[in-house]
């Protein structure tokens, strides 16, 4: 499996609780390994390891993107 990292930045408003069930709801996607907010450093970049041959970084950005509209991607 390869590997690849994006960070994910969100609006400052998405609460604790939205920003955890995205987290799981990203992490549920076939092709992503682990999804997860730096909750003590960053608590709005959502960090995600995924398989680039199993899943494009744009359909993970789409489904951040209908929790928060203007979520932005970073390449790590």
């Amino acid at each position: 499996m390869n590997t690849a990292d994006i960070l994910i930045h969100v609006h400052p408003e998405l609460d604790e609780r939205a920003r955890i069930d995205l987290a799981n709801k990203v992490t549920g996607c076939v092709g992503v390994d682990c999804a997860e907010f730096d909750h003590h450093t960053h608590p709005h970049a959502l960090i995600v390891k995924y398989d680039p041959d199993t899943v494009q970084s744009m359909r993970i950005l789409d489904m951040v993107r209908r929790v928060d509209p203007i979520a932005t991607m970073v390449g790590l």
